[in-house]
């Protein structure tokens, strides 16, 4: 035994093994024969999936953590702090109560997430599996599984982990598993069981299996396993078979057309590929929060800048004699005695605390608040609601709302994102004569198909000949599996042998062609034995033995079987894309197919050619030698079987093509389109093959007729190095962005070209892989420049964690933009929570997707909706909140600041404590709340039509330096107003009616009045979008100061040790200058920020500016019986009435009659709010942007 354990030992360090460690799972939990190898036990994980973040244990202190990393809440919890300790100007509840409560809502909100999560993770865990145990069949919960176990899986069930598949209820020992939730595809895939097992099915006979396997550890690549099994017999020595891929069940796919499997686990719970795929779900914040963060410290820099002056100055004040000790306030001995610095430290909090409110807490509860109420109007969307599923759009964080405003970078998923993912054969042109199916064209030539010929008026001859090996070779070549419909009878099945089959492969391209074929006479029937059995169109049954198969594979993009006809004839049929044909063809009319073959191509449609060679006895004979020698090679194996092809697969006679449709969503096409005119680049990462995802993208638009083609390919990299060929597409790239900034200096025009990027997921590796001499970096830059100088980049055979590394590299280049991944199957997870936005398609690949992402929507073609429209009213109103929040502040908290210099720095307030307290909470917090709920500057019918607006509000444009420094001070001359203007006003005013003195607290209600009437109003002026709610909320703010002021200081409250502002409200009313004061002060404060957007919207308007322009001279212009023709303008014509067919079929486009011209709002709205779900309408009396909207063209 111990010779044996270090004959293995010097294996692994020999370097015989393929991987640095490895793991040895003794099946069914037996140990080896004693003799044979040393029993080492090793510890696994259960089988528990986790994908929540927070624990009972750890959710209070974990999400206190998180939130105190929030710039705004670690400082209030600072002031909070400093109000408890030392005797300040305002009492702590007027810090601690708002942030308790902002700390608790956003607690439970995170906690009731996470809670789903939890509930998600308890389904999956609890999913009950069977496995055997001594024999017998038990079962179990799916967390208990252990590594080692032998589990049985029956037919639709997924499989609970990893396993190494053992046998099948299937003879030959296959399985055929969908891995949609994990690469995207839902078709079927070939697995085979270990040859040594497939024949044992009975719970008995596995249970006996004596067997170990060593395999690698676990890592996250889905195409990737190597492994042995050792099994055990009697007295031999144990028999050794290798473990690959094919071998591999992996966990989240799910079993087909077997009736059941055993397999035994290798890799269980978060050691699972599927888990590892996984990438922990990290806090996501927003551009706009992040900018709120910047301004917050710089506001944090005033507030200390203000305190650290008034201290100075009180000081140098109190210097003075008789100023630090008047009269009527002596000094106590321990006052007298205190220590300098440490009074004026006590002075400098004192002073902190009194000008805090210029940092706005209530912002963020309005913030979450905004964010929270506002995801509903995504929900209540009915045009984003999919009648076909019954799904509407989820909103999983509303965190992120105002990102989806921001977007520069799309990353989509293609399988079921994109397409349907359902194949449908088009047309066949066989000899230059095209065939199209009637179910296809019912029963009529379609309207530019002249001299097509149909299937009663095929060639005669020998062409009647070549039509019939066309259709045998499909029928033939492939990979596609039957199960019989089990509610057809026997004796039904030959005559319905047509339509009573159900076909099933790992290519749905295969699928769509038997099935095109079946519809044009010949039906394949099944596989049994190594023959093939066909029925030709006179319903007579063929066989062919099947001989070899040349599987098909990404470099040589072709397929090949060798079969032998009941007569003794040897054929090789081959179908593959044009050019892997064309070139080893000898005879046949290749210039008819291949430019029909073009014509397909260009109308987007997935072609394949068919070609075909008689082979001699003794050519078989090399052949099948050259394969076998190939198949057995240990080292270089793929190697040797590509010389092998090479050889082989040559001198072809051509027979036609095929022309297969891979439907595209709805809209697909046309949501590209809109989504590239808003300046947002789209990137496709997929994990299919580069032909299939080509084919895809011309369909779809993403590649144009004149889109230059650059490939950065493993093939490439072959021909060349990687280094050459990065440089070569650097030059072709740069060199024509060069010429066109020469060109467009000199005033040439020049037609732009346009370049699009195709890499697979071997180039991105070597691209990304770190190198010695530290050039990997220098490859990424270079990589990122090709990038960025291509409208569109697709990204094939892309694994889950490459699509992460995609998107983040991107998201962590210099410019830093606004990543969006959009997908729906498991494989996509990783790349949804890289993004700074994940959306989710709700589709028919699980709801792995969704359940992870933040947003999920039902179809592809909403995502122009979220984008253009929600997305862009998101930004713009919580880019308005947030400004208007720091202007409100500066008005409300700088006159307090010019106060101290007038009352001997003695941090007197000049604002009551009530006012103080419900400034921000109750009289100026309800409008701007629904402001930024309801706002919209255009109509969403507007921003539909025209995606350039997007691009008007990108890049944080709303949230730039320029703009906040206008809004400061904008809030600084409206407080100096206020405040001067109101001493000015006393200094002339000094008693009432009555001949009573206005004192301090009516000074200071008097600016707080003003204060209040002023800001309000700002936000009138800045309003588009006008309701009954807003009328109602700003109005009714306004009134509600004025009634809480009356009852505040028209009644001796019990529970007040003080009475400051009784009757101070009323006295200040009842004197006339006040009141003209008032109007005086705030029409004065408003002038110049009206002024300023006259002119700017009439000398130098922005494109919303002229869009709101447009929509006002229509309103006024256009009756509802306006005829249609004079509304042919493209300014208003909408995206949706005239989108392009996505399907041939559909070619006819639908008329519609415009009878009515109003701006609909873009959202659905309860009742509650006073209007139908479709007649909400855009009433703005006073049509000019905010300041906020102000951005260069």
């Amino acid at each position: 035994m111990q010779k044996r354990s270090f004959r293995l030992i010097c294996k692994v360090c020999a370097g015989e093994e393929n991987w640095v460690d490895s793991r040895t799972i003794y099946v069914g939990h037996r140990e080896p024969p004693p003799g044979t190898e040393a029993y080492i036990p090793q510890r696994f994980p259960d089988n528990r999936i986790v994908s929540s973040k927070y624990t009972f244990w750890n959710f209070i202190p974990k999400n206190l953590f998180e939130q105190f990393r929030r710039i705004a809440n670690f400082y209030f919890l600072i002031i909070f702090l400093v109000q408890l300790i030392i005797d300040t100007p305002t009492s702590p509840v007027t810090s601690g109560l708002p942030l308790l409560f902002v700390i608790t809502v956003t607690a439970i909100k995170q906690g009731y997430e996470d809670w789903l999560r939890h509930k998600a993770d308890n389904a999956m865990n609890q999913c009950p599996v069977h496995f055997i145990q001594h024999g017998k069949l038990v079962r179990k919960q799916s967390r208990k599984l252990r590594v080692g176990d032998i589990v049985m899986v029956k037919e639709d069930e997924t499989f609970p982990c990893d396993l190494i598949f053992l046998s099948s209820s299937r003879g030959d020992g296959t399985c055929f598993v969908t891995t949609a939730s994990l690469d995207g595809e839902s078709s079927h895939k070939t697995h085979y069981a270990v040859q040594d097992t497939k024949a044992f099915h009975s719970e008995q006979e596995i249970d006996a299996l004596h067997a170990t396997i060593e395999c690698e550890q676990p890592q996250p690549d889905l195409y990737k396993f190597v492994g042995r099994i050792n099994i055990y017999h009697d007295s031999n020595e144990p028999t050794a078979r290798p473990l690959g891929s094919e071998n591999l069940l992996l966990r989240g796919a799910t079993l087909k057309n077997t009736e059941k499997i055993f397999g035994v686990a290798i890799y269980t719970g978060m050691e699972t590929k599927m888990a590892l795929n996984y990438q922990s779900k990290s806090q996501k914040r927003s551009a706009v929060e992040k900018s709120m963060n910047v301004f917050l410290i710089v506001y944090l820099c005033i507030l200390i800048s203000k305190a650290l002056i008034n201290t100075v100055l009180k000081h140098v004040w109190e210097s003075k004699e008789y100023r630090d000790e008047p009269w009527y306030n002596w000094k106590t001995e321990p006052e007298r005695k205190r220590n300098v610095f440490l009074q004026a430290f006590t002075d400098f909090l004192a002073f902190m605390v009194l000008f805090n409110y210029i940092i706005p807490v209530s912002m963020y509860v309005t913030v979450e608040m905004q964010k929270f109420l506002g995801s509903y109007f995504l929900t209540w969307d009915e045009e984003m609601f999919d009648e076909d599923t019954g799904e509407g759009p989820l909103v999983n964080t509303s965190d992120l709302n105002e990102e989806l405003g921001q977007i520069e970078y799309v990353f989509t998923d293609k399988t079921g994102t994109l397409t349907e993912n359902n194949m449908e054969f088009v047309e066949c042109c066989i000899e230059g004569h095209v065939y199209i199916p009637h179910v296809i064209c019912n029963g009529q030539i379609l309207h530019d198909c002249t001299g097509i010929d149909m299937i009663d008026s095929s060639p005669g001859g020998s062409g009647k000949e070549r039509e019939e090996l066309f259709f045998r070779a499909l029928c033939l070549c492939h990979t596609v599996q039957v199960k019989d419909d089990d509610s057809v009878d026997g004796l039904k099945k030959n005559h319905l042998s047509r339509r009573s089959r159900i076909y099933i492969s790992s290519s749905p391209d295969e699928v769509a062609l038997v099935e095109g074929i079946q519809r044009l006479g010949y039906t394949y029937l099944s596989l049994k034995d190594n023959y093939m059995e066909i029925l030709n169109r006179e319903n007579n049954r063929e066989k062919f033995e099947l001989l070899e198969v040349l599987s098909f594979d990404s470099v040589r993009r072709r397929m090949s079987v060798i079969v032998k006809s009941s007569t003794g004839d040897i054929f090789l049929f081959c179908k593959g894309a044009d050019s892997s044909i064309f070139p080893r063809v000898k005879e046949g009319k290749i210039d008819q197919i291949r430019s029909r073959v073009e014509r397909n191509a260009v109308e987007g449609l997935r072609t394949l050619c068919v070609a075909y060679k008689k082979l001699t006895a003794e050519e078989y004979s090399n052949a099948q030698k050259l394969l076998q020698t190939a198949k057995l090679a240990l080292q270089d194996r793929e190697k040797k079987l590509a010389e092998a092809y090479e050889k082989i697969e040559r001198d072809f006679i051509l027979l036609g093509a095929t022309a297969v449709e891979d439907r595209l969503q709805e809209k697909a096409a046309d949501t590209i389109e809109a989504l590239q005119k808003a300046g947002i680049k789209v990137w496709v990462l997929t994990g299919d093959k580069m032909e299939t995802a080509a084919a895809t993208c011309y369909a779809c638009k993403l590649f144009r007729r004149n889109t230059q083609i650059l490939e950065l390919t493993t093939k490439k990299i072959e021909e060349q190095s990687l280094h050459d060929v990065l440089f070569d597409l650097s030059r072709t790239v740069l060199r024509h962005s060069d010429s066109l900034t020469r060109d467009s200096l000199s005033g040439l025009s020049t037609d732009m070209q346009d370049y699009g990027l195709i890499i697979d997921g071997a180039a991105l590796s070597l691209i990304m892989k770190p190198r010695q001499d530290g050039s990997s970096a220098n490859y990424r830059e270079l990589f990122l420049e090709i990038c960025r100088n291509c409208s569109a980049v697709l990204c094939c055979r892309m694994a889950p964690l490459q699509k992460a590394q995609i998107v983040k590299l991107i998201k962590l280049s210099k410019e830093h933009p606004i990543t969006l991944a959009i997908g729906d199957g498991a494989n996509d997870v990783s790349m949804i929570l890289e993004a700074h936005v994940g959306i989710g398609i709700i589709g028919k690949e699980g709801r792995q997707a969704a359940r992870n992402s933040d947003y999920a929507i039902p179809k592809f073609k909403h995502l122009k909706k979220m984008l253009l429209v929600h997305g862009h009213f998101y930004y713009v109103r919580i880019s308005e909140l947030v400004q208007y929040f720091f202007y409100k502040n500066v008005c409300f908290i700088f006159p307090q600041f010019l106060y101290q210099f007038f009352c001997g720095f003695s941090q007197q307030p000049l604002y009551d404590t009530a006012y103080l307290t419900l400034y921000n909470i109750s009289f100026t917090s309800l409008p701007i709340l629904l402001y930024s709920l309801m706002e919209q500057h255009v109509s969403a019918d507007t921003l539909k039509r025209e995606p350039s607006l997007y691009r008007d509000v990108a890049k944080n444009a709303l949230l730039r330096w320029r703009a906040f420094i206008y809004w400061t001070f904008l809030g600084v001359f409206d407080a100096v107003v206020f405040f001067f203007g109101a001493y000015f006003l006393f200094d002339n005013t000094i008693v009432t009616s009555n001949g009573q003195m206005f004192g301090n607290w009516t000074f200071g209600t008097l600016v707080f009045t003003v204060l209040v009437f002023t800001v309000t109003l700002k936000l009138a002026l800045d309003t588009h979008y006008w309701t009954w709610i807003n009328h109602f909320m700003i109005w009714g703010s306004l009134l509600f100061y004025i009634v809480f002021s009356l009852l505040w200081g028209g009644i001796i409250w019990p529970f007040l040790n003080y009475q400051r502002m009784y009757y101070v409200f009323m006295q200040m009313l009842s004197s006339g200058p006040a009141w003209l004061g008032i109007i005086l002060l705030i029409t004065v404060s408003l002038l110049p920020d009206v002024l300023k957007k006259v002119l700017c919207r009439q000398l130098w308007p922005t494109a919303t500016e002229r869009i709101q322009n447009a929509s006002r001279h229509c309103r006024d212009h256009i009756s509802e019986f306006t005829p249609l023709a004079c509304l042919k303008s493209p300014r208003y014509r909408s995206n949706d009435c005239s989108s392009s067919p996505a399907r041939r079929s559909n070619s006819h486009s639908k008329k519609m009659m415009f009878t009515h011209w109003r701006g609909i709002d873009y959202s659905v709205l309860p009742s509650v709010f006073g209007y139908s779900n479709k007649h909400c309408r855009s009433s703005a009396g006073y049509h000019y942007s905010g300041s906020g909207l102000e951005t260069s063209v």
